[in-house]
C-alpha cells in the first residue's frame, strides 16, 4: 500500500513567473506562494507545524521565522528539477509518520544570475565531463543526449519541435504564462539561434523569478477545507547518475523506475492517466519522459507528438500550463510549477485550459 491515498493536497499558491523582479528578495518571493498556499487551504498560521523548503541561499529555518511560524518538523530539500515532486512526497512520509498534522512545501526564488558556485567534488567530475569550461544544460548533457536519441531511434527537429509548439498553446490559456498570447510554431522552432546541435532557443526553458507552494495534510483532515482535495495514491524515485560519464544510458532515464514505482504503489498504469505533467527543461525531455513512463514505446515518442494532439483539448494533454517552455521557470520552482498546475487541474480550477474527463493525473520531475 505505501502512501496510496494517505495524504492530500488541499492548497496551491504560486507567484507569477517574470525575468525581472525588482525591489524583489527571494525569500520575500517564497514567502508570498507560501501564504497564498495556506489561505488557498483555509488554515492560519499556527495551523503550519510542518514545512518543507528549497530557497537559493536560504534554509527552511529562515522561512519558518521570515513567515512568523514554528514548525514542528521542517526539511530542505535539493533535487534538482526532481525537488517539487519528491518534497511532496516527503510531506506525505511526514504526515503519514505523525510528524505533523499540516506541512507547507514552498520552492522559489529570484531568477538566476551568475555563477553558481560548485562544490570540489563537482569540480573534479567536471574536468573530464566539461573539459573545455562550465556547461550549461544544453551544452553540457541535453544536446548529447538529444543526439544519442536521434542516433539509436531516428527524431527530427520538426518532432522535437512539436512539443515546444503544443506547450505554447496550454501556455495562452494561463494568465501568468510569460509566453501567453505569443504564438509559436514549427518553423519558428527550427529556424531558432543554435545553442548547442541539435536543441535551438525555442526548446530550452525560459528561466524565471517566481514560487511555487503547496499545502498537504493527512486524508483524515483533508475534506474539512475549502478546496476538493488531491490525493497522493503512488510516488517513486530513482537516481543514476549526476554526469553523463557516470549514466547508464543517455535515452532511458530513471523516469523508468520511478514511473514503475510509483504506478505500482498506486494500483494504477499510464492507460489510466487522463494528464501529464512531465519536467521538460528542453524537449528532449518530454519525449523520453513519455518513453520511460510507459505512455508511448521506447523510440516512438517523436511521431507520437508530431501525429497527436497532446494540448490541453487532446488525446493525452501534456504540461497543461505551458510547462518550463512556455510558462516559465522559476529558479528551482519550475518543476513545481508542475505540481501546482496539476492540483489546480484536478480540482477543475484550471480555468480556460481546464482538461474535461479528469480522474487521474502523472506527474514527475
Amino acid at each position: 500500500m505505501g502512501l496510496r491515498g494517505t495524504a492530500a493536497i488541499i492548497g496551491v499558491g504560486s507567484v507569477k513567473p517574470e525575468r525581472r523582479m525588482p525591489h524583489r528578495s527571494g525569500i520575500g518571493v517564497a514567502a508570498e506562494a507560501g501564504i497564498k498556499a495556506v489561505r488557498d487551504a483555509g488554515l492560519r498560521r499556527v495551523d503550519i507545524d510542518g514545512l518543507i523548503t528549497q530557497m537559493p541561499g536560504e534554509t527552511p529555518t529562515a522561512l519558518a521565522e521570515y513567515l512568523g511560524l514554528r514548525p514542528t518538523w521542517s526539511h530542505g530539500v535539493v533535487m534538482e528539477g526532481a525537488t517539487g515532486t519528491t518534497s511532496v512526497t516527503l510531506a506525505a512520509m511526514a504526515l503519514d509518520a505523525g510528524l505533523a498534522k499540516n506541512v507547507l512545501v514552498v520552492i522559489g526564488g529570484l531568477a538566476p544570475g551568475g555563477d553558481m558556485p560548485a562544490d570540489g567534488g563537482s569540480r573534479l567530475r567536471e574536468q573530464f565531463d566539461a573539459p573545455f569550461g562550465p556547461a550549461s544544460g544544453a551544452t553540457g548533457w541535453y544536446a548529447m543526449i538529444a543526439n544519442r536519441y536521434a542516433h539509436e531511434y531516428g527524431l527530427t527537429d520538426e518532432q522535437r519541435a512539436a512539443v515546444a509548439v503544443q506547450q505554447r498553446e496550454n501556455a495562452h490559456g494561463h494568465p501568468d504564462a510569460i509566453f501567453r498570447g505569443i504564438p509559436l510554431t514549427v518553423e519558428d522552432v527550427v529556424t531558432s539561434r543554435m545553442i548547442s546541435t541539435p536543441l535551438r532557443l525555442l526548446e530550452c526553458v525560459m528561466p524565471t523569478g517566481g514560487a511555487e507552494a503547496v499545502l498537504m495534510t493527512s486524508a483524515s483532515r483533508a475534506r474539512s477545507g475549502p478546496q476538493e482535495p488531491v490525493y497522493l495514491l503512488g510516488s517513486g524515485m530513482a537516481v543514476d547518475h549526476y554526469t553523463l560519464g557516470g549514466a547508464s544510458s543517455l535515452t532511458t532515464s530513471p523516469v523508468a523506475i520511478s514511473a514503475r514505482r510509483a504506478f505500482e504503489m498506486a494500483g494504477l498504469g499510464p492507460r489510466d492517466m487522463d494528464m501529464v505533467s512531465l519536467y521538460d527543461c528542453y524537449t528532449i525531455t518530454v519525449l523520453i519522459s513519455l518513453e520511460d513512463a510507459g505512455f508511448v514505446p521506447k523510440g516512438e515518442a517523436g511521431a507520437f507528438v508530431e501525429s497527436t494532439d497532446i494540448t490541453y483539448r487532446g488525446e493525452l494533454p501534456v504540461n497543461t500550463h505551458g510547462g518550463q517552455l512556455s510558462y516559465g521557470q522559476p529558479m528551482v520552482a519550475g518543476g513545481m510549477s508542475h505540481v501546482t498546475e496539476s492540483v489546480l487541474q484536478m480540482q477543475g480550477r484550471a480555468g480556460e485550459r481546464q482538461v474535461e474527463k479528469l480522474d487521474y493525473c502523472f506527474v514527475n520531475g
